[in-house]
């Protein structure tokens, strides 16, 4: 899902323990939970490099639904499933080190609790940096008034970091003027340290990350250290790198309806995420999205079996580049391989890992029809707690589309594991809480649709 807050150990060790309880209300032996789990463990496996543009992690992870595809009997235009396009997208493949340390510490020795993802994130367009930089605080010790945060922006700077804490700052113009310094730093300054604070047991203070296509002139670091009074120093050590007219690919399948072969039903899921911070750190993406390609997925095995083929032709699409600004979803939008108007309806699927508390649809208050359908057949079934409402939002691929003109919605599951575009949102986890009934409800959603009623 398309980003639009660091966790403390305890809370993860807990969700930890608890996953086994949250997981027991499902039938484990179901092939529909078996398969779900073994698509979300592939795709937040290590060997995905986060879905990302290092390693070519996307298209590691394009080369298995691709597969998928091919196993399940789906049907493409075309020469195959790929359609291929192109993006700017700012990596970091390499080095990703940040310690405090004193002036006088010449080697600044390593400390691992300084490790990325956990104790510091980079802003996504950061450029490279390699160094040893003094120290400039901008805290409640030397901003006392908003005179003092003139002081920073007109003073000038060389070889030096500003670090900035608002987190015991109570007025908010002074720690406002602060954080204006992130998008307009001071002159000379090498780069910008912004101390972040968990206000709550389970926040995220470090997130969440982003993917970013361009690359700025000097790197902003979030950080949850906390340097004591006599550490004046930082070191580190950044390789990024922009790369520009990146391919990448969406995979775009269909099974033909056996009434109506030229009205479709669309699924979509993107298989992208955020991929590595440096050559070690990876972001999973377990719930978002490999839940979401699990479901579509899974939704494709059913419709592709005799008993259940389907009257409209139902497509499938995983798009790449979502979470650098639903540029798959755009493209394939601009470049469709049928006519947009044939879409009878289409349902986006993205975060599909919980649902204790039941799902979101989101443009419900654009297509009520639909949604109250939606509604009635989660109650006929007893599927989730709650179908819950909302208006439209450029939060997912359906986006593109509802800007065409074409009816969706996008579906999300809420409740559970709070992990989002960080390093803890991990498949062992990921509980699949209500996959099944998730599953059930959109294929009796898609019976709802082939039943003659409108997409609006």
């Amino acid at each position: 899902m398309m980003s639009f807050s660091l966790h403390s150990r305890s809370p993860f060790f807990l969700l930890f323990l608890l996953t086994p309880l949250l997981v027991s209300s499902q039938d484990k032996s179901s092939s529909i939970y078996r398969y779900a789990r073994t698509v979300v463990d592939t795709l937040a496996s290590p060997s995905m490099h986060g879905r990302g543009y290092v390693n070519e992690g996307e298209k590691i992870a394009a080369a298995y639904l691709e597969g998928q595809f091919k196993s399940i009997g789906l049907k493409f235009w075309g020469a195959g499933y790929r359609q291929e396009f192109h993006l700017d997208v700012n990596t970091f493949p390499g080095d990703m080190e940040m310690e405090y340390c004193m002036l006088d510490d010449r080697s600044c020795s390593q400390d691992h609790n300084h490790a990325p993802g956990s104790a510091f994130i980079l802003d996504p367009s950061s450029p490279s940096i390699k160094g040893k930089y003094q120290i400039v605080r901008a805290d409640s010790s030397s901003v006392k008034d908003y005179q003092s945060v003139g002081f920073f922006k007109r003073n000038i700077y060389e070889n030096q970091f500003l670090y900035i804490d608002t987190t015991a700052i109570k007025d908010k113009e002074l720690r406002d003027g602060l954080l204006s310094m992130i998008s307009n730093p001071p002159t000379g300054i090498k780069g910008i340290i912004v101390r972040k604070k968990c206000s709550t047991p389970n926040c995220n203070a470090l997130g969440p990350w982003d993917v970013s296509s361009s690359q700025n002139t000097i790197p902003v670091i979030y950080s949850v250290g906390v340097p004591n009074d006599h550490v004046d120093m930082v070191q580190v050590k950044i390789k990024a790198k922009l790369i520009s007219n990146y391919p990448t690919q969406n995979l775009i399948a269909y099974i033909p309806g056996t009434q109506h072969p030229d009205s479709f039903i669309v699924f979509t899921a993107h298989y992208d995420h955020l991929g590595q911070m440096g050559s070690d750190t990876y972001f999973p993406g377990a719930n978002d999205n490999a839940s979401g390609c699990a479901m579509l997925l899974s939704v494709a095995k059913y419709y592709s079996q005799p008993d259940h083929a389907p009257k409209y032709s139902v497509a499938f699409m995983a798009f790449s580049a979502e979470e650098a600004g639903l540029l798959g979803s755009k493209y394939y939008t601009d470049h469709p391989f049928f006519p947009l108007k044939q879409i009878k309806f289409l349902i986006n699927m993205d975060i599909m890992g919980t649902g204790d508390e039941g799902i979101t649809v989101v443009n419900g208050t654009e297509f009520k029809t639909p949604f109250e359908a939606l509604q009635k057949l989660n109650e006929k079934g007893h599927f989730l707690p709650e179908v819950k409402i909302r208006g439209k939002a450029a939060n997912s691929d359906h986006y593109p589309f509802y800007m065409k003109g074409v009816p969706d919605f996008f579906i999300y599951t809420r409740g559970g594991i709070k992990a989002y575009h960080d390093i803890y949102d991990k498949s062992a986890t990921l509980p699949l809480t209500k996959f099944e009934d998730v599953f059930h409800l959109i294929t009796d959603f898609e019976s709802w649709l082939e039943s003659g009623a409108k997409g609006n």
